[in-house]
């Protein structure tokens, strides 16, 4: 494809996702920093309730929402089968399940213990808000749902950011330093509404996922990390929230 259909590609791309996701972001940042209340008396709820009360409405509200954001990866999958290329160009198949799960789990093990503690650090300093997975009320799909939508997370975020983008960005030239750098600070700018420790640990993140996918060039065990350290920490917070009270 020409360099400039290239280019175009990949700034739509990012406008029907996670780039505008970023601009929502900063601006959800600037809300709360002009807001009267401190940054960390205020709450960034992650997965909450569309219609309280009526749960089997409010699951349909769940699963379409989750479908919905699902479809730029699709149009990933479209864009690279257009040009000649498939899902396992960029390493987001299933060919390599063993090597896969191995890596996955030791980065999600690695990675997510240091997250928390980033976290944790943050929201003390006053720099970050209240991170609250989930407002769902205890009904029989609230973790099924919490599950799915940790999964959307991983899928999402490591297709586009880390596989699509590096991948598209290497095309155009650029060099492996500056798309890791550009793919980070995308990632940690769709997470600026949680405050400034959800930017910063994103992009240091971003930063390990990036390298390792220059390195692997596969796409899969950072969709599999991601979505085992949203999924504990979705369902850990549901389960364990009464008992650990040093987590806000």
């Amino acid at each position: 494809m020409p360099r400039a259909a290239l280019a175009v590609e990949v700034w739509l791309v990012l406008a029907l996702s996670l780039g505008a996701s970023a601009v929502y972001a900063i601006l959800s940042l600037v809300q709360s920093l002009t807001s009267a209340q401190a940054l960390r008396k205020q709450a960034a709820v992650l997965n909450g309730a569309v219609t309280p009360g009526r749960p089997y409405l409010d699951l349909a509200y769940q699963l379409v929402n989750i479908a919905d954001t699902l479809v730029p990866v699709a149009l990933v999958a479209y864009l690279l089968y257009r040009s000649g290329e498939s899902m396992h160009t960029i390493g987001a198949d299933l060919r390599r399940p063993r090597r896969d799960a191995l890596r996955g789990l030791v980065l999600a093990a690695v990675v997510g213990g240091a997250g928390l503690g980033l976290y944790l650090l943050a929201y003390s300093l006053g720099i970050d808000l209240k991170v609250v997975p989930t407002t769902l009320p205890p009904t029989w799909y609230r973790l099924p749902v919490l599950v799915l939508d940790a999964a959307q997370n991983g899928i999402l975020e490591e297709v586009i950011v880390a596989g699509y983008l590096l991948h598209r960005l290497s095309q155009l030239g650029w060099s492996d330093n500056k798309a890791l750098a550009t793919s980070a600070v995308i990632r940690g700018s769709y997470h600026l509404y949680q405050g400034f420790g959800g930017f910063v640990g994103n992009l240091v993140m971003g930063l390990i996922f990036g390298r390792l996918y220059q390195r692997w060039g596969r796409a899969a065990p950072l969709v599999l990390a991601h979505t085992l350290m949203d999924a504990v920490a979705f369902v850990g917070y549901v389960t364990l929230k009464s008992r650990l009270h040093f987590i806000p």
